[in-house]
């Protein structure tokens, strides 16, 4: 999934627990070679070589994480879009290379989740655009992480974390009777790239969060980072950072992006409207925080 994954798991048997973790990582490997969008015998590439032309058949995972993406895109006026894929390829945030308004307008003709058509029944999927691509990128590391957890569940492990990059997913306790505490990153540095502004104490639960420090570059004053709107083909400065609490980690991860689109008001009533948890720092650093999460989260006193 070309980013660095970490299993931890809490066994009273190292043997169980090797097994156990080899097993994950061949699962995270199944569905890497299933849903990776630059291998030409993924079932996403045989989706994307076949759009405007007929529908596929696809697995279960394929199905479901498309399915899920999607539920993500209705709720978030489209903020969160799989088929973005055309106009994230236009930038370059190593050579801050900032594309022209000519050839994002042309480049939006391609983007639409709407463009998605599934049949659960049937177990298809047909993009109805010739040149919609589906790019499982900002949902596929959360799913993995559930999918992992699934698999170290099945072999009798009960507690540990999967972290697919900055995507996590925890179950069960720690040995100690106590939470799994997770940090959450400040999206200002102030010392180091690791300070972290807020802590929470996580079970059976996932956490993500999208920001515009992750991949970005400055030029003539503005933050130009990777989270595009899907509507305009730029970067949206509404949000500086969006944490999201779900027990699915799949919607943790989807949601903090699509969240970040929508910005502040919007992303709070979507966020309370859906009974998720979340954390949206503003273009201000102003800090916002549903209520459920409020005596959850520890931040530090400087904050």
């Amino acid at each position: 999934m070309y980013t660095i994954v970490s299993i931890t798991i809490s066994s009273d048997s190292e043997e169980k627990a090797e097994k156990a973790i080899e097993m994950a990582f061949n699962e995270l490997d199944r569905l890497a070679k299933l849903l990776n969008f630059y291998s030409e015998d993924s079932e996403v590439s045989a989706i994307n070589r076949n759009a405007g032309n007929r529908p596929v058949n696809v697995s279960q995972e394929t199905l479901e994480i498309i399915d899920k993406a999607l539920y993500v895109s209705e709720n978030t006026e489209g903020g969160f879009d799989i088929t973005v894929g055309p106009l994230v390829r236009l930038w370059d945030f190593q050579k801050k290379i900032i594309p022209d308004g000519a050839t994002v307008k042309e480049k939006l003709k391609l983007v639409g989740y709407k463009n998605i058509i599934i049949d659960k029944k049937a177990s298809t999927v047909f993009l109805k655009t010739k040149g919609i691509q589906v790019d499982l990128g900002g949902i596929i590391k959360g799913y993995a992480a559930d999918k992992a957890v699934g698999v170290l569940k099945q072999q009798g492990i009960r507690a540990g974390i999967v972290a697919v990059a900055g995507d996590i997913k925890t179950f069960g306790i720690r040995p100690d009777g106590g939470l799994w505490k997770v940090g959450i990153q400040n999206p200002r540095q102030q010392t180091d790239k690791d300070e972290i502004m807020a802590t929470v104490g996580l079970s059976d639960t996932a956490i993500s969060t999208s920001g515009d420090y992750q991949k970005f570059f400055i030029k003539d004053g503005r933050i130009y980072h990777h989270l595009l709107n899907p509507k305009t083909g730029y970067p949206d400065n509404e949000c500086r950072s969006v944490t999201i609490i779900a027990k699915d980690a799949a919607f943790a991860d989807a949601f903090a992006t699509g969240i970040f689109i929508l910005g502040t008001q919007k992303g709070m009533d979507t966020l309370n409207r859906l009974g998720l948890d979340g954390i949206i720092v503003d273009k201000d650093g102003k800090i916002h925080v549903t209520q459920n999460l409020r005596s959850k989260v520890e931040f530090k006193k400087d904050k």
